[in-house]
């Protein structure tokens, strides 16, 4: 069933009057289809699409969907010689699947229009690791850019990783906020002793993709990761031993119950008061000061993630791509363009969603409105694209990875063996999926 949303068109007057040639005009009362996320960003995209309607006389229907849901139904719909979608917002870990199905439109074609290219989109201002993570395919390891590589999606709805620290614990111990992971381990171990009651760190921890996650936002920083160049598994290294004993501790100096948390748990930990700090995704900012969702309104800062042996955060959430069965690509890319451009961006981001864009972060109107996206700003510096392999087999090992780690905090199992039998059973999952045919 389709959440419609549609909206009135240009008006004639108007587009009769202007002695510049409309770029739209062509595209007036088409009406495309979309399919979003439930997602806080997608909520706020809502607020502006009523804009975009009224700028270009198209108008538009989404199919807002919880986001498992929305893959199994562009599983279905992009599988189909004509599909329903003219636009679909898509989770990073799709990327691989539906550019390797040649589901996704290559962009190219697009922006090399002049009759569809805005001039002043400026894609540099687009931040380099959501690009890359979300949009990039056969460049560098098949999913990176790279001399080979193609644009097949724009961030929209992307995130990467902050600490948010309890302003008020740490002024009345005199905390000073961690710089590194050595800081952030030993006052996540303090905290609990100076608050009884109170978590030091929120953590995901429960079995599956969020034990993954979390071991993974540890892994990058400190020197490790999933595979080498020729794609040997490497998540065993002492770099990776080392991440995920950084997890093992947070969760054991965590709050009552910490090893079950997925992240839900987690944020609700944080959002109720029983843990100081937060580490993890950008998307959770606009629920801290909501006085119907948090008990630490004002409250709450943010620091970027820790140093460890060097500077990485996360990247990942959602991006924006075009069907290769979609009805109206062209309407669609006009969609996509003005969603990603530095006028939508600043409009979804005042409207609470997530910018894409490091102009956006640096907005005088954005800071005023949302004094935490100067620091978001600076941390997506840092903005790893590389922080988990987005590859076909990549579901299977995630899994494995995540369900042996659950067994390291839950079962006292030795973190070097657990971590020897995941690359031994991920080698045999790209063994068999021909990674190493050229070997």
């Amino acid at each position: 069933m389709l959440k419609t949303m549609t909206y009135a068109s240009f008006g004639a007057a108007l587009m009769a009057t202007t002695a510049i040639a409309n770029p739209y005009s062509e595209y007036e009362g088409t009406t495309l289809v979309v399919n979003f996320p439930a997602h806080p960003h997608y909520d706020a995209v809502m607020q502006i699409l009523p804009e975009f309607t009224a700028q270009t006389g198209i108008e538009v229907e989404v199919d807002q969907l919880p986001y498992l849901a929305m893959r199994e139904r562009q599983t279905l719909e992009l599988g189909q010689d004509e599909g329903e979608y003219d636009l679909v917002a898509y989770v990073v870990f799709s990327k691989a699947d539906y550019v390797y199905a040649d589901q996704l439109e290559n962009l190219a074609k697009y922006f090399m229009n002049p009759n569809l290219a805005d001039p002043s989109y400026d894609a540099d201002d687009l931040i380099d690791g959501y690009v890359y993570n979300i949009g990039f395919a056969g460049g560098s390891r098949g999913y990176l850019e790279g001399k080979t590589g193609s644009l097949f999606g724009i961030p929209y709805g992307s995130e990467t990783s902050v600490l948010g620290y309890r302003t008020d614990i740490f002024e009345k111990h005199g905390l000073e906020v961690p710089e590194t992971y050595e800081e952030m381990l030993e006052l996540a171990c303090q905290i609990p002793a100076l608050e009884p009651g109170m978590g030091g760190l929120a953590s995901r921890a429960a079995s599956g993709h969020h034990a993954a996650h979390a071991f993974l936002l540890h892994l990058n920083p400190l020197g490790g990761a999933i595979f080498d160049d020729n794609w040997e598994p490497v998540m065993n290294s002492a770099e990776g031993v080392a991440a995920a004993e950084a997890l093992k501790q947070i969760v054991e100096c965590g709050p009552e119950g910490a090893v079950n948390f997925g992240f839900g748990e987690a944020l609700g930990s944080f959002l109720n008061g029983d843990t100081a700090m937060y580490l993890d995704t950008t998307v959770v900012a606009g629920q801290v000061n909501d006085p119907e969702r948090s008990q630490v309104v004002g409250n709450v800062g943010w620091a970027l993630h820790p140093m460890g042996t060097e500077r990485a955060s996360q990247t990942g959430g959602f991006g924006i791509g075009i069907p290769s069965n979609a009805e109206n690509k062209e309407a669609a890319f006009l969609l996509m363009q003005w969603l990603t451009s530095r006028e939508g961006d600043k409009l979804v981001a005042l409207a609470g969603g997530n910018p894409s864009r490091f102009s956006t972060h640096a907005d005088p109107d954005v800071n005023a409105a949302f004094p935490h996206m100067a620091t978001f700003g600076e941390a997506l510096q840092y903005a790893d694209p590389d922080w988990r392999p987005i590859i076909p087999t990549w579901g299977r090992i995630n899994a494995d990875l995540g369900t042996t780690l659950s067994e390291v905090l839950t079962q006292e199992l030795d973190i070097q063996e657990a971590l020897d039998g995941v690359a031994e059973r991920a080698r045999a999952a790209m063994d068999e999926a021909g990674y190493y045919s050229w070997q």
